[in-house]
C-alpha cells in the first residue's frame, strides 16, 4: 500500500501535532507539580518568643509617711523616686499657687541662663573646632533618638542640653551669630523681676534620714511592709486598690532601700513557678523589664497560690502605683519556627553505645517534620524549646538528623512512596 504525497504530508503533520500536545501536557504537569510542591512548604527561619503571663501585682515596700502643718501649697524639690539624704529639704510650703508659678518660671530661666553662659564661656569657644563640633552634634542627635525610643527622659533632657550648647557654639564660630550677650542680659532682668515678687517659704519639710522619696500616700504604708510578707493573702492582693490620699497635710513618703517586693495570685497547680527561680517583670507604666527572683510560694487552694517576688532595681516608674498589671516573664527563647500542622511522628532506628561500649540498635518514636531537599523527602527530628498557639520553636543544632536553618518544611502529609 502506497501513500500519495499529500496523504504522507497530512500524516506527518498529525503525528507532529500529537507529539507537541503530549509535550505540552507533560510540561504543564511538571510545572503544576513543582509549584504545588513548593507551595506546600515553608522555610525554617529563626524566630524569638517570650514565655510569660499577666497578673495583678501588689507592691510591698518599707515606707514612712511624711507630714507637714497643712498650711500653704507645696513646692517639691525632689522628684518621685529621687534619693534624699538626712536633712535634705524635700518640699517647701508657700502662701499661694502664684509663688509656685514664680518659682517654676525662675528655675526655667536660670537653666536657660546657665546654658547661654556655658556657650559664651571663652574657654568653650577657644577650644571649639567646626569639624569636631559637627561630629559631636551628630553623636548627640543619635543619642537623643536612642533615649527617646528607650523612654529614658532623664538622659534625654541631659543630651538635649548638650546638643543645644553644641549647635549654638557652632553658630558663633561659623559667624552665623555674634554672641548671646543681649539674651543673657534679658534673662537676668526677668529673673530679677521674679525675685522682686517672690516671698520666703512658710515652712520647709526635711528628710529625717537617707531614703527614696515619693510624693503621695495611699494608706497601705503601715500594712504592706516586708515584715508582713508571710501574712499577705490572695484576698489582700485581689482587693487592694491603686489610690492616692487626699489628706491636706501629706507631703509624701520615704522608701527604704533599693529592694522591694511584688505579690501576685497565680494558678501554680502545674508547678510552673518555683522558689529561687529568676524571672523578669514588665509593667504597663514602664518600657524596660526588671530582673527579679521568686522568694516564696504559698498554696491557698489547688489552683490559687500567693507568689512573692523580690527585685532590687528602683526608679521613678516603680513608685507611681500600689497595684499594677505585670507581665511575669519566665524565659525568652530563640529557635527555628515550625508550624504545628507540619509536625509528624516517626519510628527511627538508631545505633547507640551503652556504658560498656557495646553498640546496639534502638527504635524510638521521634517528633519531627518532613523536609524537601531537591527531589528527596527526608524526616528531620525537632527539639521543642517553646510552644505557641499554632507553632513551636525547635532548638537550632548542627546535628544533621535535626531540622536546620533554611530547610523546606513540608506542611501536608507525606506519601510513603516519596519518603527517602
Amino acid at each position: 500500500m502506497r501513500f500519495t504525497k499529500s496523504e504522507g504530508s497530512f500524516l506527518v503533520k498529525t503525528l507532529r501535532n500529537v507529539v507537541l500536545v503530549l509535550l505540552l501536557i507533560v510540561f504543564v504537569s511538571i510545572v503544576y507539580n513543582f509549584r504545588n510542591k513548593e507551595s506546600d512548604t515553608v522555610t525554617a527561619l529563626t524566630a524569638s518568643a517570650v514565655s510569660s503571663k499577666e497578673y495583678k501585682g501588689l507592691f510591698i515596700r518599707d515606707e514612712e509617711i511624711i507630714l507637714y502643718s497643712g498650711n500653704g501649697v507645696l513646692s517639691y524639690n525632689v522628684a518621685d523616686g529621687g534619693k534624699v539624704g538626712s536633712d535634705t529639704i524635700i518640699a517647701e510650703a508657700y502662701p499661694d499657687d502664684e509663688q509656685l508659678s514664680i518659682k517654676r518660671e525662675k528655675a526655667k530661666l536660670e537653666k536657660e541662663l546657665n546654658i547661654l553662659k556655658k556657650i559664651q564661656n571663652p574657654g568653650t569657644l577657644e577650644s571649639a573646632q567646626p569639624a569636631s563640633l559637627s561630629e559631636n552634634i551628630d553623636t548627640s542627635y543619635r543619642s537623643l533618638i536612642y533615649y527617646r525610643d528607650m523612654g529614658d527622659y532623664d538622659e534625654l533632657e541631659t543630651v538635649k542640653d548638650d546638643l543645644l550648647v553644641q549647635l549654638s557654639t557652632y553658630q558663633i564660630i561659623t559667624n552665623e551669630v555674634q554672641d548671646f550677650s543681649q539674651k543673657i542680659s534679658d534673662i537676668q532682668s526677668e529673673i530679677n523681676k521674679l525675685d522682686a515678687r517672690s516671698v520666703v517659704s512658710k515652712e520647709q519639710i526635711q528628710a529625717p534620714r537617707s531614703a527614696y522619696f515619693a510624693s503621695y500616700c495611699d494608706g497601705y504604708e503601715d500594712k504592706l511592709t516586708t515584715a508582713s510578707l508571710d501574712k499577705i493573702t490572695s484576698s489582700d492582693i485581689e482587693e487592694a486598690e491603686d489610690r492616692k490620699s487626699t489628706a491636706p497635710n501629706v507631703v509624701g513618703k520615704l522608701i527604704d532601700g533599693y529592694g522591694w517586693y511584688l505579690a501576685i495570685v497565680a494558678d501554680n497547680s502545674r508547678k510552673e513557678y518555683a522558689v529561687g527561680e529568676y524571672v523578669k517583670l514588665r509593667f504597663d507604666s514602664a518600657a524596660e523589664s526588671y530582673p527579679a527572683q521568686i522568694t516564696d510560694i504559698r498554696d491557698e487552694k489547688a489552683d490559687k497560690s500567693v507568689i512573692i517576688i523580690f527585685c532590687d532595681k528602683f526608679n521613678y516608674d516603680l513608685v507611681q502605683h500600689r497595684t499594677e498589671r505585670v507581665e511575669l516573664i519566665k524565659g525568652e527563647h530563640t529557635g527555628l519556627k515550625v508550624p504545628r500542622e507540619a509536625i509528624r511522628f516517626k519510628d527511627v532506628t538508631e545505633t547507640v553505645t551503652d556504658e560498656q561500649g557495646n553498640e546496639q540498635t534502638k527504635t524510638s518514636t521521634c517528633k519531627g517534620v518532613y523536609i524537601r531537599e531537591g527531589e528527596q523527602v527526608l524526616f528531620k527530628k525537632i527539639k521543642v524549646i517553646y510552644e505557641g498557639s499554632d507553632y513551636v520553636l525547635s532548638e537550632s543544632t548542627n546535628d544533621p538528623d535535626y531540622l536546620a536553618l533554611y530547610d523546606d518544611i513540608m506542611i501536608e502529609e507525606v506519601d510513603k512512596d516519596d519518603e527517602q
